[in-house]
């Protein structure tokens, strides 16, 4: 596993080395080939001048940021090189919050953090320990990739991950969601929703998150690369049906899906023979 950032997490007096690397494994998806429907010859991405037409190499582009129409100011990478800021190196650890108070829709990309070297090995683990404990999560900054970003870590499986999170303010509100209104709702169609989700509850190893996709799309490749014909598979439509049959029909087939629970197995053991009462003796008058 290749890191893509070396650097440090630093929190009061505590610097930790550590190296930042990929935690979404990118090989596992399917990928296609641009190619010319005559000869099948691959499609470039050719970076073309809009002003000249001028196919550009890499060392004939700059970057540069519009002030007028037409007109750029110029930035070169030892521009970028004289902005110092500490997290470019640093994830300083501004403080350690409840994870809860992160909101889901915060999560951007997650990041595997490892300490760099055997020698803050130690210190890492402390730090992985520390927060599990604790219950808390550290939020910082750091620039990946020319851009200062908000991070957050978290102790993992005996490790640390770091999650990038987007800012507040690039979030939508869920009140600008078309066609949203608070309406009353039957309290018997209640009832029997809470009673199918209570019936359907689980952990979440115990569901199939297969990707399903992923699956029928390689069989298709695979498929075409053994000359066969591909059967295409139609979703049969269901019938529409009102919500409280629909309910009570999803609870009933919710139920007759669970496993019935097993009876507890003891051993047995084996049959003695009934040992003969003892005579009583008679006294004698």
């Amino acid at each position: 596993m290749r890191s893509i950032w070396k650097g440090h997490i630093r929190f009061s007096l505590v610097t930790i080395p550590i190296r930042i690397y990929n935690a979404v494994d990118s090989e596992e998806t399917i990928k296609f080939n641009q190619l010319h429907k005559e000869d099948n010859g691959p499609v470039g991405y050719e970076k073309k001048c809009k002003k000249c037409g001028k196919t550009l190499t890499n060392d004939e582009i700059v970057k540069g940021y519009q002030t007028e129409p037409e007109q750029y100011v110029i930035v070169t990478p030892e521009d970028f090189e004289k902005i110092k800021i500490k997290s470019t190196k640093v994830i300083e650890i501004e403080g350690f919050i409840d994870s809860t108070e992160v909101h889901p829709t915060l999560y951007e990309s997650p990041y595997y953090a490892g300490p760099d070297g055997p020698v803050a090995a130690k210190t890492y683990t402390l730090l992985a320990q520390a927060l599990k404990a604790s219950r808390k999560v550290g939020i910082g900054k750091v620039v990946l990739r020319d851009r200062e970003e908000v991070v957050m870590i978290a102790p993992l499986d005996g490790g640390i991950i770091l999650y990038k999170l987007r800012q507040t303010n690039e979030l939508r509100k869920m009140e600008d969601v078309p066609q949203i209104e608070k309406k009353d709702v039957n309290k018997d169609e209640l009832k029997l929703s809470i009673s199918l989700v209570e019936s359907m509850a689980a952990k979440l190893n115990e569901l199939d998150l297969t990707d399903r996709y992923r699956d029928a799309l390689r069989e298709m490749v695979e498929a075409k690369i053994a000359g066969k014909e591909v059967v295409s598979v139609v979703e049969e439509e269901k019938p529409v049906v009102d919500i409280m049959t629909a309910l009570k029909q999803s609870i009933e087939r919710t139920k007759s899906q669970k496993k019935p629970m097993e009876k507890a197995k003891g051993e047995k053991k084996p049959a003695t023979e009934a040992k003969p009462a003892k005579e009583k003796k008679q006294k004698v008058a």
